[in-house]
């Protein structure tokens, strides 16, 4: 049985356990990340929801659930099993994670309110099964060994895993959503001039939210129509497409078109059948994590399961009252950037497909700054690193406010860079937390690490929410509308913002809340030695 196993708890992690424990967040954020960055636009532009209500969705449902961390810290606690207190919990919810995940992007045909009805339901219980499995997924870190250093190593490969995870969801889904949507109209292709053409298209069944290009996204779109207000060219046209309803544009700057060149996309489906691909994915990636880890350290055998007395350790623990505010702070950043990204891509740049190849780019930033911030800590200890960091990649990100829908070098070279020093946040963060929870021990004698990382989970929530908060109340404002073009080029300069300076002033206050972390790397030391030589004591205890 290996609650019976003897362990060591300051041992080291084999590398493959680490990696097993990585698949664990590649997979949640697999999810997190595809809502996170489709969620808003699917529920706009796809599901036909205003901004405004998406905003509010997004922050009352992760608002109320912030209690569900609290109640999933201390369930955690007191879970017993022949698998340990958090391991099983990944098991349990591998499956239904999946399944919630993929009625998230499902747009049943339902009158206005019964769309809305149909979001509040599918978004709290997905925050729900997140809660219920992110939070154990959190803690189990903390307990697999009692060495800090192996722990930001973990966390290190957890980011990494959490990386890879986005990589998938956010570079491979609008090819699956390409391909998985695919509509074959009838078309009709007149050529005008060289790279200039006249396209009609028919299509025997409706389509909610097409979106019509080139294979190969470079030529130019206008309505042939003279009625369509703010007419202006684009690397492609979203709108209603109706049966039997004949649809004709212009197009030009590409040469040699047929027919064959022009794609139209149904996004309804093409956005659901490729969830229902990457569930499946989430949901074996859990099981694999469960499988392959073990947990290590235990609380202290004289302790006694006491609520009330958790909950003061709780408030007295300045380390984690200062991480729960900065958690939140870097998830509001990382959550408008990657809210937003597909939108600009898609109304500022004019061209969707690319946000893929972007959020790609990002990603492997992310993985390259999730592997150099174990050795960057050591050198500069978490604390300087963070602040370092948020600094760093807040004014690189600001940046974007000064580029126009031609300067794609510099959109890659700026979003990326600042993309390597947020990917240092999480990582060091969930690292902090296990600190924070050998504090409350090293202090109080006590341990309670599911409780301790519902921090976690809530900041993740909390700063996805008010972050969605701020972007439908910023495209709302501009009177943002996905399925209408004229609106959509007036809020170009609320995209804008959101891509640029309103993170950066949310990183710059992230700077502020740092300075009162009050553990150095000599105090996390000195916690680490002593709590390593009570194990060790209490090991002695019950083998004599």
């Amino acid at each position: 049985m290996e609650a019976q196993a003897k362990v060591d708890p300051g041992a080291k992690v084999s590398v493959g356990e680490k990696i097993g424990y990585s698949l664990g967040d590649a997979a949640a954020n697999i999810a997190w990340r595809g809502v996170a960055t489709f969620l808003f636009i699917f529920y706009t532009d796809v599901f036909g929801l205003t901004p405004a209500t998406v905003g509010v969705l997004f922050f009352v449902a992760r608002f109320s659930d912030g209690i569900s961390d609290i109640f999933m810290g201390i369930i955690g606690d007191r879970t017993n099993t022949r698998w340990g207190k958090f391991r099983p919990w990944i098991l349990w919810t591998a499956i239904p994670f999946g399944v919630v995940l993929s009625l998230l992007f499902t747009a049943p045909d339902l009158s206005p309110t019964g769309k809305i009805v149909y979001a509040y339901t599918m978004y709290i219980l997905f925050t729900l099964i997140y809660t219920a499995n992110n939070i154990p997924y959190g803690a189990l870190m903390a307990v697999m060994t009692g060495d800090d250093k192996e722990r930001t190593s973990i966390g290190s490969y957890r980011m990494v895993g959490a990386f890879a995870g986005g990589m998938l969801v956010q570079g491979a889904l609008l090819y699956l959503v390409a391909h998985f949507g695919s509509v074959d109209p009838q078309i009709t292709l007149k050529q005008l001039a060289k790279d200039k053409y006249e396209v009609t298209i028919t299509s025997p069944y409706d389509v909610q939210n097409a979106n019509i290009s080139t294979e190969n996204n470079i030529a130019y779109f206008t309505w042939k129509s003279d009625t369509v207000k703010n007419n202006h060219p684009t690397k492609g046209k979203s709108f209603h497409l109706k049966a039997n309803t004949v649809y004709t544009f212009l197009i030009e700057g590409e040469a040699g078109l047929v027919p064959q060149s022009i794609k139209l996309i149904d996004q309804k489906k093409g956005y659901s059948y490729s969830i229902y691909v990457m569930s499946v994915i989430l949901s074996l990636a859990m099981i694999i994590t469960f499988l392959s880890t073990r947990e290590r350290i235990k609380p202290p055998k004289q302790q006694k399961s006491n609520l009330k007395q958790d909950f003061k350790d709780l408030i007295k623990n300045k380390p984690w009252l200062v991480l729960l505010a900065i958690g939140l702070i870097f998830n509001v950043y990382n959550s408008i950037k990657q809210g937003i990204t597909v939108i600009y891509f898609t109304h500022y740049l004019h061209n969707q497909l690319l946000a893929s190849s972007y959020m790609v780019g990002l990603t492997l930033a992310s993985i390259v700054g999730a592997m150099v911030t174990s050795p960057l800590g050591k050198k500069w200890g978490k604390k300087n690193l963070f602040i370092y960091a948020l600094i760093f990649s807040g004014g690189v990100n600001a940046l974007l406010m000064f580029c126009g829908p031609e300067d794609l070098i510099w959109i890659f070279t700026i979003g990326i860079v600042s993309e390597f020093g947020a990917a240092i946040f999480p990582t060091l963060f969930f690292a902090m937390l296990g600190d924070s929870a050998d504090y409350s021990e090293f202090i109080n004698g006590r341990r309670a690490t599911g409780l301790i990382y519902s921090a976690g989970s809530f900041a993740t929530k909390m700063g996805g929410g008010i972050a969605g908060a701020i972007i439908g109340f910023v495209l709302a404002y501009f009177n943002y509308n996905g399925q209408n073009a004229v609106a959509v080029e007036g809020a170009v300069p609320g995209i804008i913002m959101l891509m640029s300076w309103i993170p950066a002033i949310v990183a710059f206050i992230g700077v502020f809340f740092m300075y009162f972390y009050p553990l150095d790397q000599d105090k996390i030391t000195e916690i680490t030695e002593e709590l390593n030589n009570r194990r060790k004591q209490e090991e002695l205890v019950s083998a004599g």
